[in-house]
């Protein structure tokens, strides 16, 4: 067995040659040519053992064409600095990661608080969180003493969600303005007001380092209420529209990154700072003047981590192509579908939550921000809506839920004895549990 450092070491003897103005590679492929050019970054950027672990890696996998060894170079460098991304946090759960990257299961399903359980996550593993929060003192199942302890709790929950999710990747965020008593000022059932959550919610994402980038308007129909009328005083000052529409917030995650990224074209990492596209989201510009694509002023590849990602063959296949009649339901930013009907013609609520959300906004999220196979998540998983539109559309979904006891039936219906052949030969539901733990948030109802 070599100790620790050998291989780098023989290598940067390689590399030295036998002349001081030549290096020699030994890799006999293009990755030869990549190291020529970007040796000097890896050396700066990479400990020695991580060199060590890209070279091997490197020399294992037998690389032949010229795409195929920037296509894998590019993919073992980032899984590296994704790495070291992840080592700086600490406190990962290596049980939970375990479950969360098994391929026994595609529908893994978290018993637990969901801000104790975020903080066991490996730092940038989700690529997708989708969710509809517990509103304000709207449920029992949801109360707080005032609306500046729920927003503190929904505050640290979207802070510590920053850090999970992966960068330059999407949150989406279904919450409707309430009518209810803040708490603030006074307690009396006369203290009611318009509580703007949609506002509140954008400011808190702000807050914690996301982008907002859309405020897409669920319209949900004709109201079915008459309610607040009042056709026995048509005047002024007596009369307002009912609310019939919610917010699908939609937010970028761009942490600025100043690593430099291999080039997709030829994998050098002789690349400059171009500019940030977008606050924290950093090009580059590959400076290799053998790079396959230049300009016609002799200008190299412009490009940043996130269009590396979605400019991609395998983004762009086949698995990934949304349906065009989908495309034109959500063309535009004011979409119309109804509420999902939990009552039935016998007065039961047929799928036991008491504000279920419709499956058309995960659906959404799923296929316009994540690829097939990418983990989706939603921290308040209720009655699994998330969870089932992910394994639908080829991905892995995650729920978080903390009340075990009310939603434990649900989730092994919808998961292990659902009918019909699709989810019976697709769906393979697994748990963990940690609502042994302490609840760590203001929430009233500790369950």
């Amino acid at each position: 067995m070599q100790k620790p450092g050998a291989v780098i070491e023989t290598v940067a003897r390689e590399f030295q040659g036998p002349s001081e103005k030549k290096r020699v590679f030994a890799f006999n492929n293009y990755v030869d040519k990549i190291f020529e050019t970007s040796f000097d970054y890896l050396e700066k950027i990479l400990t020695p053992r991580e060199l060590e672990c890209l070279i091997t890696r490197l020399r294992r996998r037998k690389l032949r064409s010229t795409q195929e060894c920037v296509k894998y170079f590019n993919q073992i460098f980032c899984d590296i600095i994704k790495a070291k991304h992840r080592a700086e946090y600490g406190f990962r759960d290596a049980e939970l990661m375990k479950f969360i990257n098994s391929p026994e299961s595609n529908a893994k399903i978290i018993w637990g608080d969901c801000l104790s359980v975020l903080r066991k996550f490996d730092s940038e593993s989700v690529h997708l969180m989708v969710t509809s929060p517990p509103y304000y003192n709207a449920r029992e199942y949801s109360q707080w003493d005032n609306i500046n302890d729920y927003l503190a709790d929904m505050k640290e929950i979207i802070q510590e969600s920053y850090r999970v999710l992966d960068n330059h990747r999407v949150w989406v965020f279904n919450v409707g303005d309430i009518f209810d008593n803040p708490n603030t000022k006074t307690r009396s059932v006369w203290g009611k007001t318009r509580l703007p959550l949609g506002a509140y919610f954008t400011r808190i994402f702000e807050e914690c380092g996301f982008t907002f980038v859309d405020d897409i308007i669920w319209d949900k129909g004709e109201v079915q209420t008459e309610r607040k009328m009042r056709e026995g005083k048509p005047y002024p000052l007596y009369q307002y529209p009912m609310n019939c529409y919610e917010h699908l917030l939609v937010f970028h995650k761009h942490r600025l990154d100043l690593t430099k990224y291999p080039c997709p074209r030829c994998g050098s990492l002789n690349v400059n700072g171009n500019t940030q596209s977008e606050p924290g989201l950093q090009s580059w510009e590959c400076k290799n003047l053998s790079c396959f694509e230049r300009s016609k002023s002799n200008r190299g590849k412009r490009f940043s981590l996130k269009t590396n990602i979605v400019q991609s063959k395998e983004s762009q296949s086949k698995q990934n192509r949304i349906d065009v009649e989908f495309l034109k339901k959500w063309r535009r930013d004011i979409v119309k579908f109804s509420p999902v009907i939990k009552i039935n013609s016998k007065g039961q609520n047929k799928l036991g939550h008491s504000a279920p959300f419709p499956k058309d906004i995960p659906e959404m999220a799923i296929k316009f921000f994540t690829y097939a196979g990418e983990i989706v998540m939603d921290p308040f998983a209720g009655s699994f809506t998330t969870v089932l539109s992910a394994v639908e559309n080829n991905r892995i979904g995650v729920g978080i839920e903390l009340d075990k006891e009310k939603y434990f039936e649900i989730a092994h219906r919808i998961f292990k004895n659902k009918q019909g052949d699709f989810l019976r030969d697709t769906v393979v539901m697994g748990e963990i549990d940690f609502t042994g733990e302490q609840k760590i948030n203001r929430q009233l109802n500790k369950f």
